[in-house]
């Protein structure tokens, strides 16, 4: 590929993005009353939001409904071909019809019109023409009219199809906000991302706990916390009162600095290079936040406490990593 050749495709890149960005950017202008009305109707649901769409309308549909259901407002997609066919049955006269066509006369959606009016159904669209029978017949058309498409020929759907994409989202996002959607509540639509493990999984749920919590007590030789150090494998030992308090951490960087200060590791006392003061967390935190602490403090393991500083278990970066939610 010559140089010529490699200008010419960025040059063709740029004109996309900045196309599609100028019909994104002209959306807001428009948000209205209509707008409002829109959410208004998903909000007063009381069944599920269907959505709907062909070609690459279709795929545009897929994805809305699939952002409306993880973030509070539940939906699903439905084919306009095949409700022609049987799928109508999917829908119930307490659910909303969310149809997307950049024309407004697309025949599979157009022919779907009786029946949905029959069930008393409430119709929101989103359309390219204000003015065309599907936006006509709508309760609530928004306009995601574009200047030009991105594609040279001004053919192939393209900025269209992200303006629609966007007003899409645009939408998700202000019923998400509206129904005071929290981060639990989304983690619970995504237990199986990392993101919905760091906002569910919570410290308790992957500590060491028993004899696995490496530990030795005030008064103990230097040389017996590197035995629990190594025997437990978690890069640190926790020093612990007669009844099992908190008194302080032994770390590899402790280590290295007593090593330094040529202090003797089979005569020297754990309490003359502990940690003391050392940084602990509950069992009941959640997993993202002891991640925050640890990247905070720049520390790979935490001694886990509970209300009393009791030593109930010991958390080590490695373990969020094994959780995947690191």
């Amino acid at each position: 590929m010559n140089r010529n050749d490699t200008a010419n495709l960025l040059q063709h890149a740029r004109q996309v993005l900045e196309t599609e960005a100028a019909a994104v950017g002209a959306l807001a202008p428009r948000l209205d009353q209509r707008f409002t009305d829109g959410c208004r109707l998903l909000l007063a649901c009381q069944g599920r939001v269907v959505v709907m769409g062909i070609g690459k309308s279709g795929h545009v549909a897929g994805k809305i409904a699939a952002t409306l259901a993880s973030t509070g407002t539940p939906a699903f997609y439905v084919h306009p071909g095949e409700a022609s066919h049987g799928d109508m049955g999917m829908i119930t006269g307490e659910d909303v019809v969310l149809a997307i066509s950049n024309s407004g006369e697309t025949v599979e959606l157009l022919t779907l019109l009786p029946l949905i009016k029959r069930l008393g159904v409430k119709l929101v669209t989103l359309t390219g023409n204000a003015q065309s029978t599907l936006a006509q017949a709508a309760d609530v058309n928004l306009d995601v009219s574009v200047a030009q498409e991105a594609c040279p020929l001004n053919l192939a759907p393209t900025a269209s199809t992200t303006a629609a994409l966007a007003m899409g989202d645009a939408l998700a996002v202000a019923l998400l906000s509206a129904r005071g959607f929290t981060q639990e509540d989304f983690a619970r639509s995504h237990p199986g991302g990392s993101l919905g493990r760091r906002l569910l999984l919570r410290v308790e749920d992957i500590m060491h706990t028993g004899a696995a919590v490496p530990s030795v007590p005030q008064g103990a030789l230097l040389s017996a916390a590197l035995m629990e150090m190594s025997r437990k494998g978690l890069g640190m030992t926790v020093i612990v009162d007669m009844q099992r308090h908190v008194a302080g951490v032994f770390t590899d960087g402790d280590l290295r600095r007593a090593l330094d200060k040529e202090i003797n590791v089979h005569r020297a006392k754990i309490d003359e290079v502990m940690t003391r003061h050392c940084t602990t967390v509950r069992a009941g935190m959640l997993a993202g936040e002891a991640i925050r602490i640890m990247n905070e403090k720049r520390i790979t393991a935490l001694p886990v406490v509970d209300a009393d500083n009791l030593l109930i278990g010991a958390l080590h970066m490695h373990d969020l990593v094994r959780a995947g939610v690191v």
